[in-house]
C-alpha cells in the first residue's frame, strides 16, 4: 500500500525501556508473508492502566482487558493483526483464554497478567492452533526493536507509528515510548485504535489510570477519520518502575505533573499519527472551536464538523466552502446563533454575523487549503467553552481501500 503523503519522513529513534522485551512472529492469521503477532514481555512489578472502546459490541479481547486492567499488574502483552476476533461468540472467548493461559504458563504468572488485543476482519474466530503456534515462535524469537513491533500490529496502516517523551521526577529522568496502529474505523469514543505506551517510571497503577484517562479525553477522544468506532479499540500504558524514581502515588508527588504532561504529549503525538494515516487522506485538519456554552458543547460541535462528509470532501478538493461548516455546526444539536458565528480558514476570517466578510481576500485561503496541514477556526460567540479536534479529508482512496477490505 502506498505510504501516506502525510507520513513522517521516517520512524523515530526510540530508546529502549528497561523491563520491556519485544518480539514478533508469524501466526499466519491471513494468507500473507509477514509477521502478524507482537509479543511483549514485561518484568515483574509492572503496573498497567488502560482505556477501551465504548462500542456495545466489543471483542472478547476488550472484555478480557477490562477485567485485567483494574488488577493493576501486567507481565505480557500479545497483539495480533489480520483477525479482530470480534463477534465470534464462545469461540472468540476461548481463543483469548488460550492465549493468556499459554503465556502465563511460559512466564509463570497469572493469566490475568497477560493483556491481549486483536485487529483485523470482524466475524472470524481466531484460530487457537495458529495463535499457539505463533506464540511458540515468539517465545524463541530474537528481541526486536520498536519499529518491527509497530509494523507487525498494522492492518491498512501505510507506515509504522511510534513516539517518545520524557520527564524529570526529582533528579531521575524517565522515558516514555509508544506505538500505535490505526488508519480507518477511527472515531473518538475512547481511543479508536490499538495503542501501547511503555515507561520505566515507578507509578501506582491507580494514578497511572487517572493520568491516562485524562490524557485520553484530550487526545485520542478528539480524533476522527470516518466516524466509525471499532469493536476492538484499546490503549494500554505499562510502567515497569525500573527508572529508580521515588514511586508516584498521587498528583501531589514531586514530578507527577511533569510525568502527566509527558504522558499527554505522547498520547497527542500518537493520536496525530493515526489521523495522518487516515485511509486515503491527503490533508491533516485541526478544528478549533471557541465561544461555546461549554467545553463539552464545543467538542461535539467540533466533531460534527470533522465528521461531515461534505466538509471533508470540500477540503479534499481544496474548496473553502464555509457554508458546509455552518451546516455542520447547525446540525450538531448544540446551542448556536447564526448571527454571532465567525469562521476562519487558517488566519483568514471568511464569515461572521451570518454573512461572508465582504471583500475578503481568497488568495491566502486558497494557499492555505493547498497545504497538507489545514486549520479551521470557529467562534460561536456564546460563552467560554472551547475544544480542538483533529481529522483528515475524505478522498476516493478511502472508498478504494474499504470497498474490498476482506478480499
Amino acid at each position: 500500500m502506498q505510504r501516506s503523503p502525510l507520513a513522517p519522513a521516517h520512524f523515530p529513534a526510540l530508546p529502549s525501556i528497561a523491563g520491556v522485551t519485544l518480539r514478533v512472529a508469524q501466526a499466519r492469521y491471513k494468507e500473507w508473508d509477514r509477521c502478524d503477532l507482537t509479543y511483549v514481555e514485561l518484568d515483574a512489578g509492572t503496573a498497567v492502566a488502560g482505556v477501551t472502546t465504548q462500542s456495545l459490541c466489543p471483542s472478547p479481547e476488550v472484555e478480557w482487558c477490562r477485567d485485567a486492567i483494574p488488577l493493576g499488574s501486567a507481565r505480557a502483552l500479545v497483539v495480533n493483526a489480520g483477525n479482530a476476533n470480534a463477534f465470534t461468540g464462545h469461540r472468540g472467548r476461548a481463543a483469548v483464554e488460550a492465549i493468556a493461559a499459554k503465556v502465563a504458563n511460559h512466564l509463570g504468572c497469572l493469566p490475568s497478567d497477560v493483556l491481549v488485543s486483536s485487529t483485523g476482519v470482524i466475524g472470524v474466530p481466531l484460530p487457537i492452533d495458529k495463535a499457539e503456534a505463533g506464540l511458540e515462535a515468539a517465545f524463541v524469537a530474537a528481541p526486536c526493536g520498536w519499529e518491527a513491533a509497530a509494523t507487525t500490529i498494522g492492518t491498512t496502516d501505510t507506515y509504522a507509528k511510534g513516539a517518545h517523551a520524557s520527564a524529570m521526577i526529582g533528579d531521575t529522568r524517565v522515558e516514555l515510548v509508544g506505538i500505535i496502529k490505526g488508519s480507518g474505523m477511527i472515531a473518538p469514543d475512547m481511543a479508536t485504535m490499538l495503542g501501547y505506551i511503555f515507561t520505566d517510571a515507578a507509578i501506582d497503577p491507580a494514578l497511572l489510570q487517572h493520568m491516562l484517562s485524562a490524557a485520553n479525553k484530550r487526545t485520542f477522544s478528539c480524533i476522527t477519520v470516518d466516524s466509525d468506532t471499532s469493536t476492538s479499540d484499546t490503549v494500554l500504558a505499562f510502567a515497569t518502575g525500573k527508572a529508580g524514581n521515588a514511586p508516584m502515588t498521587s498528583m501531589d508527588d514531586a514530578g507527577a505533573d511533569a510525568f502527566h504532561a509527558a504522558l499527554s504529549d505522547i498520547c497527542r503525538q500518537l493520536a496525530h499519527l493515526v489521523v495522518r494515516d487516515g485511509e486515503g487522506a491527503t490533508k491533516f485538519v485541526e478544528i478549533n472551536v471557541e465561544g461555546a456554552v461549554s467545553d463539552e458543547s464545543a467538542h461535539r460541535i467540533g466533531l460534527s464538523i470533522a465528521n461531515s462528509p461534505l466538509v471533508k470532501t470540500a477540503l479534499a478538493g481544496e474548496d473553502a466552502n464555509w457554508g458546509r461548516v455552518v451546516m455542520a455546526i447547525g446540525k450538531a444539536g448544540e446551542p448556536a446563533d447564526r448571527d454571532l458565528l465567525s469562521i476562519r480558514f487558517g488566519t483568514t476570517q471568511v464569515a461572521t454575523g451570518g454573512l461572508a466578510i465582504e471583500g475578503y481576500d481568497e488568495a491566502p485561503v486558497t494557499a492555505h487549503l493547498k497545504g497538507q496541514d489545514i486549520e479551521i477556526g470557529v467562534d460561536l460567540g456564546l460563552g467560554e467553552g472551547r475544544a480542538t479536534v483533529w481529522t483528515c479529508d475524505l478522498t476516493h482512496g478511502y472508498i478504494a481501500i474499504n470497498a474490498d477490505y476482506r478480499s
